[in-house]
């Protein structure tokens, strides 16, 4: 039994060759880093800028915190779900249909897991990137008032490992770029929106509170934000379990698929 539980997880668990494939990931993001920086800071830091002091001035505080203090928490939480979505889908997708790098990957001794593993690994490191900036513009606004508020950053990273995950199940079956307009309207948008990021998930209705609360950006906003601000940190084993849930089975499910489509 113990063979047979040993030769499963040979199977589907990754091996070292995933960090090669995360390492040319960095090699070539590396030679333009700073204008990807630029691009992956901008939007947040503008929403910090537009909406932490303009619409901050008309809300005041939210649950007693300063809005902006409030808003950084949850742009923070939201940037590791774009910054890991964006290079999912449009890094990932263009890789495997328009550069072919999958395959030449395949054509060495790396396994579609292993393959799939250094595009989560990958994934993951561009949503702390994009965290740490966001981090410092906080500190440089004075919106992160709570000295532990760097214990965020392995959480912005597990955070990206979820989203790059199920972004690679969307990568897997899309026929094309226009495919992800479904992702992004359907899903990311309504998390966006929904999710705690921009005011607590209790002010929604009872029905679209319910939905919100299973959804994976809402466990992330609740363990970002308390460590943020300094606050109490609740349910702490229940939000980390619900997204190592998330992360583990939309893994496993895009290695399935990216079988069928890269192994024929």
């Amino acid at each position: 039994m113990i063979n047979n539980i040993g030769k499963l997880l040979g199977r589907y668990l990754p091996k070292k060759g995933f960090v090669q494939v995360w390492r040319r990931h960095f090699l070539v993001w590396s030679k333009s880093a700073v204008t990807s920086l630029m691009g992956t800071l901008g939007e947040p830091f503008l929403y910090l800028l537009g909406m932490g002091y303009g619409l901050g001035r008309f809300v005041g505080e939210i649950e007693n915190v300063d809005y902006l203090v409030y808003l950084t928490s949850g742009i923070l939480a939201a940037s590791s779900m774009n910054t890991a979505t964006f290079e999912a889908l449009y890094g990932g997708f263009t890789r495997m249909t328009r550069q072919n790098t999958f395959n030449a990957m395949l054509a060495t001794p790396l396994r579609v897991v292993d393959v799939v593993a250094g595009e989560v690994a990958w994934g993951a490191t561009k949503a702390l990137i994009s965290g740490i900036a966001i981090y410092l513009v906080g500190n440089i606004l004075g919106s992160i008032p709570s000295p532990g508020a760097f214990l965020v950053l392995p959480v912005v990273f597990l955070s990206g490992v979820v989203f790059t995950s199920m972004a690679l199940v969307v990568v897997a079956i899309a026929p094309n770029y226009d495919f992800f307009l479904y992702y992004f309207t359907l899903f990311t948008t309504p998390m966006f929106l929904f999710c705690g990021v921009f005011y607590p998930v209790d002010s929604l209705p009872q029905a679209v509170q319910l939905v919100a609360n299973m959804l994976p950006l809402a466990h992330v906003v609740a363990i970002i934000r308390p460590l943020t601000i300094g606050l109490p940190l609740d349910d702490l084993f229940f939000h980390l379990s619900a997204l190592c849930a998330y992360a583990a089975l939309t893994f496993f499910i895009a290695v399935q698929l990216l079988k069928k489509r890269l192994i024929v």
